[in-house]
C-alpha cells in the first residue's frame, strides 16, 4: 500500500483532468456513450439532488428528466437508489436502480433499508433520451440479493449483473425478463475473509469491529461480447468466463464453474471496464491508482495520484479518455468510528489512454 505522508507534498499527476466536481454528493456510476456523452449516477443519500445525470460543461443535468430524479423514491417511474450505469454497444443506457434489503449492500447497513430489496433495470435509448423498458427481477431472491454492477450483451440479448449479496452472477434475459443466479458461492465469486482492507494505516472496520467485506463486485464485458470478467473486492485474482457459457442454461453449476478461467493476481479492485483491444482497466484503491491488465497477463499502472481515493466506476469514450469516479467509501463515517473523513468535493476524473 502507498501512504502519502502528512509532512510531504503528495505527487499529483498533471495528466489527470477533472471532469466535474459535486460538493458532498457522492458519485458512483460512470459511463460514456459513443459520442462521448458522460453520465454519472449518485445514490439516494443526503445531500441528494439527482440520481442520474448527464455532465455538460462540468455541470450535472438530471437525466432522462427531472421527474425521474425528483419524484419520491417508490413513485412510479422514479429512481429509488441508482447504483450502476452502463452504455452498451448499441448506445442504450442501462440504469441499475438497486436498494438491497438490510445488510445486503456493500456500503453497509442503512437505517431505511427495506425488508425486501427493490431492484429495477431501466433501458434508455440515447437517440431519443426516452425510457424503453424496465425489468423488475420478479424471480430474484430480493431478501438476499444486492445487485451491484451491470453489463449488457447486445449479441445475446442478456444482461449480466454482479450480486455480492448472493455471491454470484445474475443473468437476465432481456426478451423474457426472466433471470437466474449462476456461479453462486464459488471460490471465484466469494470474498477472501482473510483479506482486510487497510487505508492510511487503519483497517476498514465498522463500529463493532467487523471488517468491510464484498463478494463479486466489479465486472467487465469485452467489446466483442466474448468474455465476461469479474472479481470480488476482497480478492486479488481476476477471473473470466466466455459468455456463451453464461448463456447456456443447460450447464450444471459444476460444469459452469469448470469453465471459469483464473487470470492471475491483480489488485484490490472496485470497478472494471474493457477497451476495444480487450484490455481490462481496474481501479486499485490500496495504492490510489488505475491499472491496465492485458490479455497476455501484463499489468501496468496507468495513473497513480493521491486524489484517487476508492476509484470506483469507469467508462471509456471514443475520445480516447478513461473516465472514472472516486467514491471515497473508505472515508465514510461507518468505517471511521462515526467520523466523516471524506475529502470534499467529490469528483469525476479522466485521463487519456488511447
Amino acid at each position: 500500500m502507498v501512504v502519502f505522508p502528512c509532512d510531504a507534498q503528495p505527487v499529483t499527476d498533471p495528466r489527470l483532468e477533472t471532469v466535474a466536481v459535486f460538493g458532498q454528493a457522492q458519485p458512483i456510476g460512470v459511463s460514456v456513450s459513443s459520442t462521448n456523452r458522460v453520465f454519472v449516477s449518485f445514490p439516494r443519500r443526503e445531500p441528494y439532488q439527482f440520481g442520474l445525470t448527464e455532465i455538460k460543461k462540468g455541470e450535472r443535468l438530471p437525466f432522462p428528466d427531472r421527474a425521474w430524479n425528483e419524484a419520491h423514491a417508490g413513485a412510479v417511474n422514479s429512481f429509488v437508489n441508482v447504483q450502476d450505469i452502463y452504455v452498451d454497444a448499441a448506445d442504450q443506457l442501462w440504469v441499475l436502480d438497486s436498494k438491497p434489503a438490510a445488510g445486503n449492500s456493500v456500503f453497509g447497513k442503512s437505517p431505511d433499508a427495506p425488508a425486501q430489496g427493490r431492484f429495477n433495470l431501466i433501458q434508455i435509448d440515447l437517440s431519443t433520451n426516452k425510457v424503453v423498458r424496465q425489468y423488475g427481477f420478479e424471480d430474484l431472491d430480493k431478501s438476499r440479493s444486492g445487485l451491484n454492477d451491470v453489463r449488457v450483451d447486445t449479441q445475446r440479448g442478456l444482461a449480466y449483473l454482479s450480486d455480492p449479496g448472493q455471491a454470484g452472477i445474475v443473468v437476465l434475459d432481456l426478451t423474457t425478463g426472466k433471470s437466474r443466479l449462476v456461479l453462486a458461492n464459488t471460490a471465484y465469486s466469494k470474498a477472501d475473509t482473510n483479506l482486510v482492507l487497510t487505508y492510511e494505516g487503519r483497517a476498514m472496520e465498522d463500529k463493532t469491529g467487523k471488517p468491510f467485506m464484498s463478494n463479486i463486485n466489479g465486472i467487465a464485458l469485452t467489446k466483442d461480447n466474448r468474455y465476461f470478467y469479474f472479481k470480488p473486492i476482497n480478492q486479488t485474482h481476476l477471473y473470466r468466463i466466455e459468455t456463451r457459457y453464461l448463456a447456456d442454461g443447460a450447464l450444471t453449476a459444476d460444469e459452469l464453474a469448470a469453465r471459469v478461467e483464473d487470470m492471475g493476481q491483480t489488485a484490490v479492485t472496485h470497478g472494471l471496464v474493457a477497451d476495444k483491444h480487450g484490455n481490462i482497466y481496474l481501479t486499485s484503491s490500496l495504492d490510489y491508482s488505475i491499472k491496465r491488465w492485458s490479455p497476455d497477463g501484463k499489468i501496468e499502472t496507468i495513473v497513480q495520484d493521491p486524489r484517487l481515493i476508492w476509484p470506483d466506476s469507469l467508462g471509456i469514450g471514443s475520445d480516447g479518455y478513461l473516465y472514472f469516479s472516486c467514491a471515497q467509501v473508505n472515508r465514510l463515517p461507518q468505517w471511521n468510528n462515526g467520523e466523516d473523513r471524506t475529502s470534499y468535493p467529490y469528483a469525476v476524473y479522466r485521463i487519456k489512454i488511447l
